[in-house]
């Protein structure tokens, strides 16, 4: 079982560094213990999310009907012949992640099967679901389920989340809207996005980023760089994007070249070597 589990782990690390060049980055500033579960939570969460946006000419409500079915099997019975369930399921139950986030984040996975067009309220449900909860995941196993710690940065976890999913948003308008008829923000015509609804997104944004930057700074030695990392990344995505204008925003997707990702590994890490953070 242990060669079995290493293997399940593997396939995750795969999935990872195939998927996000960016969070491969910030895995590798973890500790060891908390690389191969931060990897498990990323290969579980992007699986889901590759179901409702990619797997267009198949049943996907049915398929996502049994991925949250089998995921919840293979956390009771504690073992699955799905690579990525395996190794989810041995970090809820290792961490005693609350089963009530694994069912928010499904939930959203959902809202994206039914919903193109999102109101306030639907908005916050879905960024909820589909960003914090995965921070609140990642929270529990940092902390190694000190429940203490948990409530007390629990509020900061969900900001980060809630920020890196607008970005995204912003990142991902013209791909969601033109191959999936999304459109997150509410109120927001994609054909006539306003310089104005844009700032007033951004200052969203930077309110998120700088309530969540207190709790990255209360983190364990163990996992601080490498959130911090993450944090950088999507610091320096988000300036990128202020500086563009809001026509721009809906023409092409903005990314940071990884060059530019590996330098901001590096000062990153120099500041918290030098206690700068």
């Amino acid at each position: 079982m242990d060669l079995y589990s290493k293997v399940c782990f593997d396939c995750n690390k795969l999935i990872t560094n195939s998927y996000s060049t960016s969070f491969s980055l910030g895995i590798r500033m973890f500790s060891d213990e908390l690389r191969m579960p931060i990897y498990a939570v990323y290969g579980f969460v992007r699986f889901a999310d590759e179901i409702v946006d990619t797997f267009h000419d198949s049943d996907k409500e049915g398929l996502l009907k049994e991925f949250k079915h089998d995921t919840f099997k293979a956390i009771e019975a504690k073992v699955s012949l799905n690579p990525v369930l395996h190794s989810f399921q041995q970090i809820v139950n290792k961490y005693k992640i609350e089963h009530h986030l694994i069912e928010a984040f499904l939930n959203s996975m959902e809202m994206d099967l039914h919903r193109n067009i999102y109101d306030k309220k639907d908005l916050d449900t879905y960024i909820y679901g589909s960003a914090e909860v995965v921070g609140l995941m990642c929270l529990q196993v940092f902390l190694n389920s000190n429940t203490q710690e948990y409530d007390k940065l629990m509020p900061n976890a969900k900001a980060l989340g809630a920020a890196f999913q607008k970005i995204n948003f912003l990142r991902d308008m013209k791909s969601d809207f033109q191959e999936r008829g999304r459109v997150y923000f509410p109120d927001i015509n994609f054909h006539d996005f306003t310089e104005k609804e844009k700032k007033e997104i951004e200052l969203d944004i930077q309110h998120d980023f700088d309530f969540a930057f207190k709790g990255i700074q209360q983190l364990p030695k163990s996992s601080r760089l490498g959130v911090y990392c993450a944090y950088k990344y999507y610091l320096n995505l988000f300036f990128k994007i202020k500086k563009l204008p809001a026509k721009v925003i809906t023409e092409q997707r903005i990314r940071v070249s990884d060059k530019r990702k590996l330098y901001l590994l590096t000062t990153s890490a120099f500041q918290n070597h030098f206690g700068l953070l």
